[in-house]
Parts: structure tokens; sequence; C-alpha cells
């Protein structure tokens, strides 16, 4: 993951149907696969031949219950607070609310033409 303000952070895909999705990936792309617990269910890190982490592949539940299947890019951002009330003011909207995980924030949004990516502050 970078450090770098305004690099992608993180990419995500979210979709009903996560473990056979993730095979898909790990037989096309060559992927290997972790498991997270969410729980009740488990979401997947997706993680190149050397082990690094480079996506996730998530059901369509949770706090992700409501996200279009696609793949969604999570951009740093210095202060997320300060990134949305400039996409509210900009013409942009909030897809959900500010969430947390751990000590890190992010936020999925539109911008004015629809397109929907991640605001993701660093804790």
């Amino acid at each position: 993951m970078t450090n770098k303000i305004g690099d992608m952070a993180w990419l995500d895909l979210t979709v009903a149907n996560a473990e056979e999705v993730k095979n898909f990936y790990q037989d096309v792309i060559g992927w290997q696969s972790e498991a997270v617990s969410m729980g009740d269910y488990q979401d997947f890190t997706m993680l190149t031949e050397d082990k690094q982490a480079v996506s996730g592949i998530c059901h369509a539940k949770g706090s992700n219950a409501d996200l279009p299947p696609m793949w969604l890019p999570y951009f740093l951002v210095a202060d997320i607070e300060q990134s949305v009330a400039q996409v509210k003011a900009l013409g942009g909207k909030l897809l959900t609310p500010i969430n947390t995980m751990g000590n890190d924030k992010y936020v999925v949004i539109n911008d004015p033409a629809g397109a929907a990516c991640a605001l993701y502050q660093k804790g």
C-alpha cells in the first residue's frame, strides 16, 4: 500500500459471489488469496506470487451491500473530512458514510460524472 497522497492506495471488487470471482482471478491472473474474516463470512485479500497484497475481493454484504459490482480504486487523501466537504461542494455525492477500518477511514463517492471511487485516509 502506498503512503503518497493522491496515489491509489488499494483496489477492491465487491460482488455477490466473491468466492467464485476470487477463483476466477486466481486462475486468470495467477493471484493467490488469503481469507479475511468479516464475522459470519470471509472476504479475500488477493496476493501476488511474492505474497504482496494487491487487491480485495469482497462479498456485497454489510457496509458493502449497496456497492455496484465493479473495481473500486481507493485514493489516498490527507484529510477525509476536508475531501468529503470538497466532494459535496463540487457536485459529487457520498455513496457511503465515512467508515473506519482500525485507525484508517474511507468513504465511497461518485464524482460529478457519476464515476465511483473511494477516498482513504491513513490513521
